[in-house]
């Protein structure tokens, strides 16, 4: 058997790698410019390898009965992780990724085909474009991954985003959205303003040693209007081979405290990580 090679491709963006797992016969990593992006074991679509991805795949579990087909809009496409993780536990669920880089969708259809019969669409287009142009109340779930390089991009941390989001969702759908941001956290506390002030019920899900300022990471915002199952999703958090925990009600509004919601004129994209924090050789 052919040993699989990596792949290196200049997209519209940057340069990506796809390199094979060697522990894994059919399990890939996708970095772009250094910095790790995606993770896939294409036989195994519900193995989640990135920290962040498994918080991101709790909420996906939690937010409706087991099994029950949603309709997800995903900004951010990377290799697809979780789209492949919906139509696996999912299965029926109607995906719509936006992804700016159309370089990127291609390398990642060309080496890493979809799941036949997921109804996973395609579209290259810039985030919060398409977020605004969306039919009202047209998704279940929207899910935010979208960095360019290391870093959010500022369009995509404002009150009118946030709105747009709303806008797209149906009244008992949830927004989601992987961040990164190390004390004083500036960044995340201006998002989790923002978002306060659009959206009625929030939840943060980060590792314990992030929230302390002890290092730079991710954490997952969680955004919506219904109330959320704080106990079932903090139990799955803190049972993951990183134990993450969940903020949510007086702790998440005492951590925000003072907090502004930011605006397109006064809009930053986040923090440039510490050297090393995501890169890879």
């Amino acid at each position: 058997m052919t040993e699989p090679i990596p792949v290196t491709r200049a997209v519209d963006h940057g340069t990506a790698k796809l390199m094979p797992d060697v522990d894994r016969e059919r399990a890939w990593l996708l970095t772009v410019d250094g910095a790790p992006q995606s993770y896939v074991d294409l036989d195994a679509p519900t193995h989640l390898e990135f920290e962040y991805t498994r918080r991101l795949g709790h909420v996906l579990d939690t937010v409706a009965e087991p099994g029950r087909a949603l309709d997800v809009l995903h900004l951010g496409g990377g290799a697809l992780t979780l789209p492949r993780y919906l139509a696996a536990t999912r299965p029926g669920s109607h995906q719509d990724v936006v992804e700016a880089d159309r370089g990127l969708l291609d390398l990642v259809v060309a080496h890493l085909p979809l799941p036949v019969g997921a109804d996973i669409t395609l579209h290259p287009a810039d985030a919060r474009a398409w977020l605004e142009a969306a039919p009202p109340a047209s998704a279940d779930i929207v899910i935010a991954d979208v960095f360019g390089g290391s870093r959010v991009p500022a369009h995509l941390t404002t009150a009118a985003y946030a709105r747009a989001a709303e806008r797209a969702l149906r009244p008992d759908g949830v927004y989601l959205a992987n961040l990164a941001d190390a004390a004083p956290f500036a960044f995340l506390r201006s998002q989790l303003a923002t978002f306060a002030a659009v959206f009625e019920e929030l939840a943060l899900i980060a590792e314990p040693a992030v929230l302390r300022g002890r290092r730079f990471g991710n954490a997952v915002l969680v955004a919506g209007h219904r109330p959320l199952d704080i106990p079932v999703l903090a139990r799955r958090a803190a049972a993951d081979a990183f134990p993450a925990r969940v903020e949510h009600g007086a702790a998440l509004r005492d951590f925000m405290r003072g907090a502004e919601p930011v605006h397109d004129g006064n809009a930053v994209p986040s923090p440039e990580p510490p050297g090393g924090a995501f890169t890879i050789g």
